[in-house]
Protein backbone atom coordinates (compact mmCIF):
# COMPACT_ATOMS: atom_id res chain seq x y z
CA UNK A 1 0.00 0.00 0.00
CA UNK A 2 1.13 3.61 -0.60
CA UNK A 3 2.70 5.12 2.32
CA UNK A 4 0.96 7.95 4.24
CA UNK A 5 -2.21 8.64 2.00
CA UNK A 6 -5.04 10.18 3.53
CA UNK A 7 -7.43 8.42 5.39
CA UNK A 8 -9.58 8.43 3.23
CA UNK A 9 -7.36 6.99 0.57
CA UNK A 10 -6.45 4.62 2.93
CA UNK A 11 -9.65 3.24 3.87
CA UNK A 12 -10.31 2.96 -0.04
CA UNK A 13 -7.09 0.62 -0.43
CA UNK A 14 -8.35 -1.47 2.83
CA UNK A 15 -12.10 -1.75 0.90
CA UNK A 16 -10.36 -2.49 -2.36
CA UNK A 17 -7.88 -5.49 -0.72
CA UNK A 18 -11.04 -6.53 1.26
CA UNK A 19 -13.34 -6.81 -2.02
CA UNK A 20 -10.44 -8.62 -4.38
CA UNK A 21 -10.12 -11.46 -1.63
CA UNK A 22 -14.24 -11.62 -1.14
CA UNK A 23 -14.56 -12.94 -4.73
CA UNK A 24 -12.11 -15.20 -3.85
CA UNK A 25 -13.65 -16.51 -0.65
CA UNK A 26 -16.15 -18.95 -1.63
CA UNK A 27 -14.35 -21.62 -3.73
CA UNK A 28 -16.15 -21.54 -7.44
CA UNK A 29 -15.54 -25.62 -7.23
CA UNK A 30 -17.70 -25.70 -4.68
CA UNK A 31 -21.35 -27.28 -5.40
CA UNK A 32 -23.31 -24.59 -3.93
CA UNK A 33 -26.68 -24.28 -5.74
CA UNK A 34 -26.50 -21.18 -7.99
CA UNK A 35 -29.57 -18.93 -6.60
CA UNK A 36 -27.96 -19.73 -3.14
CA UNK A 37 -24.76 -18.29 -4.27
CA UNK A 38 -26.14 -15.35 -6.33
CA UNK A 39 -28.37 -14.06 -3.20
CA UNK A 40 -24.95 -14.42 -0.87
CA UNK A 41 -23.08 -12.23 -3.80
CA UNK A 42 -25.70 -10.00 -4.05
CA UNK A 43 -25.46 -9.00 -0.34
CA UNK A 44 -21.70 -9.73 0.34
CA UNK A 45 -20.86 -7.51 -2.83
CA UNK A 46 -23.06 -4.71 -2.24
CA UNK A 47 -20.33 -2.11 -1.54
CA UNK A 48 -20.62 -0.70 2.00
CA UNK A 49 -17.74 1.53 3.93
CA UNK A 50 -15.66 -2.10 4.68
CA UNK A 51 -15.07 -0.37 8.42
CA UNK A 52 -14.64 -3.81 10.14
CA UNK A 53 -12.03 -5.38 7.80
CA UNK A 54 -10.34 -2.15 7.89
CA UNK A 55 -9.80 -2.36 11.14
CA UNK A 56 -8.53 -5.75 11.18
CA UNK A 57 -6.26 -4.52 8.70
CA UNK A 58 -4.86 -0.96 10.55
CA UNK A 59 -4.90 -2.95 14.00
CA UNK A 60 -2.28 -5.38 12.54
CA UNK A 61 -0.26 -3.19 10.78
CA UNK A 62 -0.31 -0.78 14.27
CA UNK A 63 1.10 -3.90 16.35
CA UNK A 64 3.33 -5.16 13.83
CA UNK A 65 4.58 -2.02 12.00
CA UNK A 66 4.46 -3.25 8.45
CA UNK A 67 1.57 -3.99 6.23
CA UNK A 68 2.85 -7.28 5.35
CA UNK A 69 0.39 -8.63 8.49
CA UNK A 70 -2.47 -7.70 5.92
CA UNK A 71 -1.74 -11.17 4.36
CA UNK A 72 -2.86 -13.17 7.44
CA UNK A 73 -5.06 -10.53 8.14
CA UNK A 74 -7.34 -10.95 5.05
CA UNK A 75 -8.85 -14.26 5.59
CA UNK A 76 -10.26 -12.43 8.99
CA UNK A 77 -11.24 -9.58 7.34
CA UNK A 78 -13.80 -11.28 5.23
CA UNK A 79 -14.70 -13.98 8.02
CA UNK A 80 -15.97 -10.02 9.64
CA UNK A 81 -17.60 -8.71 6.54
CA UNK A 82 -19.33 -12.13 6.00
CA UNK A 83 -20.84 -12.01 9.69
CA UNK A 84 -21.43 -8.75 9.06
CA UNK A 85 -22.99 -8.73 5.84
CA UNK A 86 -24.94 -11.92 7.26
CA UNK A 87 -26.38 -9.59 9.79
CA UNK A 88 -27.62 -7.10 7.65
CA UNK A 89 -29.57 -9.58 5.83
CA UNK A 90 -31.44 -10.55 8.61
CA UNK A 91 -32.00 -7.17 10.13
CA UNK A 92 -34.00 -6.38 7.14
CA UNK A 93 -36.45 -8.95 6.75
CA UNK A 94 -40.07 -7.62 7.70
CA UNK A 95 -39.94 -9.68 10.67
CA UNK A 96 -36.88 -7.60 12.25
CA UNK A 97 -36.58 -3.57 10.78
CA UNK A 98 -38.43 -4.60 7.88
CA UNK A 99 -36.08 -2.45 5.40
CA UNK A 100 -36.61 -2.07 1.67
CA UNK A 101 -32.93 -0.50 0.40
CA UNK A 102 -29.69 -1.46 1.60
CA UNK A 103 -26.76 1.02 0.16
CA UNK A 104 -29.65 2.47 -2.08
CA UNK A 105 -30.24 -1.29 -3.38
CA UNK A 106 -33.19 -3.96 -2.76
CA UNK A 107 -32.53 -5.15 0.19
CA UNK A 108 -31.88 -9.17 -0.17
CA UNK A 109 -35.63 -10.55 0.60
CA UNK A 110 -37.03 -8.31 -1.70
CA UNK A 111 -35.04 -9.73 -4.77
CA UNK A 112 -34.50 -13.07 -3.84
CA UNK A 113 -37.71 -13.33 -1.26
CA UNK A 114 -37.99 -14.17 2.38
CA UNK A 115 -36.39 -17.79 2.35
CA UNK A 116 -33.79 -17.63 0.42
CA UNK A 117 -32.54 -14.19 2.33
CA UNK A 118 -32.65 -16.53 5.58
CA UNK A 119 -30.52 -19.00 3.98
CA UNK A 120 -28.29 -16.71 1.92
CA UNK A 121 -27.63 -15.36 5.62
CA UNK A 122 -26.91 -18.58 7.03
CA UNK A 123 -24.81 -19.81 4.76
CA UNK A 124 -23.15 -16.55 4.75
CA UNK A 125 -22.75 -16.69 8.72
CA UNK A 126 -21.33 -20.19 8.58
CA UNK A 127 -18.66 -19.49 5.92
CA UNK A 128 -17.12 -17.12 8.25
CA UNK A 129 -16.08 -19.92 10.45
CA UNK A 130 -14.22 -21.54 7.44
CA UNK A 131 -12.85 -18.72 6.24
CA UNK A 132 -10.65 -17.97 9.30
CA UNK A 133 -8.55 -20.93 9.54
CA UNK A 134 -7.39 -19.97 6.11
CA UNK A 135 -5.30 -17.37 8.13
CA UNK A 136 -3.27 -19.88 9.59
CA UNK A 137 -2.71 -22.25 6.23
CA UNK A 138 -2.00 -19.15 4.40
CA UNK A 139 -0.63 -16.15 6.19
CA UNK A 140 1.43 -17.68 8.48
CA UNK A 141 -0.56 -17.33 11.95
CA UNK A 142 0.01 -20.14 14.67
CA UNK A 143 -3.04 -22.23 14.83
CA UNK A 144 -3.08 -21.15 18.07
CA UNK A 145 -3.97 -17.46 17.32
CA UNK A 146 -6.34 -18.84 14.57
CA UNK A 147 -8.33 -20.21 17.74
CA UNK A 148 -8.43 -17.34 19.71
CA UNK A 149 -9.74 -15.46 16.95
CA UNK A 150 -12.55 -17.94 16.25
CA UNK A 151 -13.63 -18.17 19.78
CA UNK A 152 -13.57 -14.39 19.97
CA UNK A 153 -15.72 -14.47 16.85
CA UNK A 154 -18.55 -16.68 18.39
CA UNK A 155 -18.63 -14.89 21.38
CA UNK A 156 -18.83 -11.39 19.75
CA UNK A 157 -21.29 -12.57 16.94
CA UNK A 158 -23.57 -14.91 19.12
CA UNK A 159 -26.22 -14.56 22.01
CA UNK A 160 -23.30 -12.38 24.69
CA UNK A 161 -22.20 -10.47 21.48
CA UNK A 162 -24.76 -9.14 18.67
CA UNK A 163 -27.66 -11.20 18.22
CA UNK A 164 -28.05 -10.98 21.94
CA UNK A 165 -28.05 -7.09 21.23
CA UNK A 166 -30.11 -7.11 18.44
CA UNK A 167 -32.94 -9.08 20.28
CA UNK A 168 -32.56 -6.28 22.73
CA UNK A 169 -33.14 -3.89 20.27
CA UNK A 170 -36.13 -6.38 18.81
CA UNK A 171 -37.55 -5.95 22.73
CA UNK A 172 -37.06 -2.44 23.09
CA UNK A 173 -39.43 0.81 22.95
CA UNK A 174 -39.59 3.86 23.02
CA UNK A 175 -40.59 4.83 26.61
CA UNK A 176 -39.78 1.64 28.06
CA UNK A 177 -36.09 1.42 27.35
CA UNK A 178 -33.79 2.93 29.60
CA UNK A 179 -30.37 4.80 28.97
CA UNK A 180 -28.91 1.77 30.08
CA UNK A 181 -30.63 -0.79 28.01
CA UNK A 182 -29.89 1.51 25.06
CA UNK A 183 -26.20 1.55 25.70
CA UNK A 184 -26.73 -2.54 26.22
CA UNK A 185 -28.22 -2.41 22.60
CA UNK A 186 -25.22 -0.59 20.97
CA UNK A 187 -22.42 -2.17 22.99
CA UNK A 188 -23.59 -5.39 21.75
CA UNK A 189 -25.40 -4.85 18.61
CA UNK A 190 -22.37 -2.55 16.81
CA UNK A 191 -19.86 -2.44 19.25
CA UNK A 192 -18.93 -6.17 19.85
CA UNK A 193 -17.86 -6.80 16.22
CA UNK A 194 -15.77 -3.91 15.89
CA UNK A 195 -13.78 -4.98 19.44
CA UNK A 196 -13.50 -8.21 17.56
CA UNK A 197 -12.61 -6.36 14.18
CA UNK A 198 -9.52 -4.76 16.39
CA UNK A 199 -8.89 -6.97 18.63
CA UNK A 200 -8.35 -10.14 15.70
CA UNK A 201 -6.00 -7.50 13.60
CA UNK A 202 -3.89 -7.15 16.93
CA UNK A 203 -4.08 -10.53 17.25
CA UNK A 204 -2.53 -11.23 14.43
CA UNK A 205 -0.01 -8.29 14.66
CA UNK A 206 1.38 -10.29 17.44
CA UNK A 207 -0.10 -8.11 20.50
CA UNK A 208 0.64 -8.61 23.99
CA UNK A 209 -2.48 -9.47 26.27
CA UNK A 210 -2.48 -5.90 27.81
CA UNK A 211 -2.57 -4.56 24.01
CA UNK A 212 -5.50 -6.74 23.22
CA UNK A 213 -7.20 -5.42 26.11
CA UNK A 214 -7.14 -1.75 25.12
CA UNK A 215 -7.55 -2.68 21.70
CA UNK A 216 -10.81 -3.72 23.28
CA UNK A 217 -11.45 -0.75 25.04
CA UNK A 218 -10.95 0.77 22.09
CA UNK A 219 -13.09 -0.96 19.27
CA UNK A 220 -16.03 -0.71 22.83
CA UNK A 221 -15.59 3.14 22.10
CA UNK A 222 -15.69 3.52 18.99
CA UNK A 223 -18.21 1.00 18.43
CA UNK A 224 -20.27 2.60 20.55
CA UNK A 225 -19.80 6.22 19.08
CA UNK A 226 -20.26 4.81 15.88
CA UNK A 227 -24.24 3.41 16.59
CA UNK A 228 -24.76 6.81 18.15
CA UNK A 229 -23.46 8.72 15.26
CA UNK A 230 -25.96 6.78 12.96
CA UNK A 231 -28.65 7.56 15.05
CA UNK A 232 -27.57 11.10 14.52
CA UNK A 233 -27.73 10.67 10.72
CA UNK A 234 -30.99 8.98 10.97
CA UNK A 235 -32.55 12.25 12.08
CA UNK A 236 -30.52 14.93 10.43
CA UNK A 237 -28.35 12.92 7.49
CA UNK A 238 -28.59 12.91 4.10
CA UNK A 239 -30.71 10.21 2.31
CA UNK A 240 -29.01 10.51 -1.00
CA UNK A 241 -25.25 9.44 1.02
CA UNK A 242 -27.10 7.18 3.37
CA UNK A 243 -28.49 5.09 0.75
CA UNK A 244 -31.94 4.75 2.37
CA UNK A 245 -34.20 6.56 4.15
CA UNK A 246 -34.03 9.13 7.23
CA UNK A 247 -36.76 8.68 10.11
CA UNK A 248 -36.96 5.47 10.00
CA UNK A 249 -36.13 4.62 13.77
CA UNK A 250 -39.02 7.58 14.54
CA UNK A 251 -41.42 5.89 12.46
CA UNK A 252 -40.27 2.50 13.95
CA UNK A 253 -40.77 3.50 17.43
CA UNK A 254 -37.10 2.02 18.03
CA UNK A 255 -35.36 3.95 20.66
CA UNK A 256 -32.20 6.27 20.33
CA UNK A 257 -29.86 8.64 22.18
CA UNK A 258 -31.33 11.22 20.72
CA UNK A 259 -34.68 10.17 21.31
CA UNK A 260 -33.38 10.16 25.33
CA UNK A 261 -30.81 12.41 25.83
CA UNK A 262 -31.53 15.25 22.56
CA UNK A 263 -29.21 15.68 19.44
CA UNK A 264 -26.34 17.87 21.02
CA UNK A 265 -25.52 15.94 24.03
CA UNK A 266 -25.77 12.75 21.81
CA UNK A 267 -23.05 14.63 19.58
CA UNK A 268 -20.99 15.42 22.58
CA UNK A 269 -21.45 11.74 23.43
CA UNK A 270 -19.45 10.48 20.26
CA UNK A 271 -16.63 13.67 20.66
CA UNK A 272 -15.93 12.10 24.42
CA UNK A 273 -16.27 8.04 23.42
CA UNK A 274 -13.66 9.35 20.54
CA UNK A 275 -11.42 10.48 22.53
CA UNK A 276 -11.45 8.03 25.01
CA UNK A 277 -10.82 5.51 22.50
CA UNK A 278 -7.64 7.41 21.16
CA UNK A 279 -6.37 7.19 24.41
CA UNK A 280 -6.38 3.65 24.80
CA UNK A 281 -4.06 3.39 21.40
CA UNK A 282 -1.85 5.85 22.64
CA UNK A 283 -1.66 3.78 26.48
CA UNK A 284 -1.22 0.93 24.29
CA UNK A 285 2.16 1.80 22.84
CA UNK A 286 2.20 0.38 19.43
CA UNK A 287 4.51 1.00 16.79
CA UNK A 288 2.58 2.48 14.41
CA UNK A 289 -0.84 3.80 16.15
CA UNK A 290 -1.68 6.38 13.48
CA UNK A 291 -3.64 4.85 11.78
CA UNK A 292 -6.34 3.59 14.29
CA UNK A 293 -5.89 7.39 15.45
CA UNK A 294 -7.36 8.64 11.68
CA UNK A 295 -9.85 6.45 11.64
CA UNK A 296 -11.68 6.56 15.07
CA UNK A 297 -11.67 11.01 14.15
CA UNK A 298 -12.90 9.74 10.66
CA UNK A 299 -15.88 7.98 12.20
CA UNK A 300 -17.20 11.22 14.24
CA UNK A 301 -16.86 13.64 11.04
CA UNK A 302 -18.82 10.72 8.55
CA UNK A 303 -22.04 11.94 6.92
CA UNK A 304 -22.85 8.39 5.79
Amino acid sequence: MNERVAIKGYLTQCAELTETALKRSIPAVWDVPERLREAMLYSLEAGGKRLRPALILSAAEAVFGKTSAFNAALPVACAVEFIHTYSLIHDDLPAMDNDDFRRGKPTNHKVFGEAMAILAGDALLTHAFHLIPQAARQGGISAEVALAIVEDLARLAGAPGMVGGQVADMLGEQGITSISELEYIHLHKTSDLIVFSVTAGGRIGGATQKQIELLARFGRNIGLAFQIQDDILDLIGDEQKLGKKTNSDVQQNKVTYPYLIGLEESKAQVERLTQEAKSAVLEAGFQDPLRLLEIADYLVQRDH
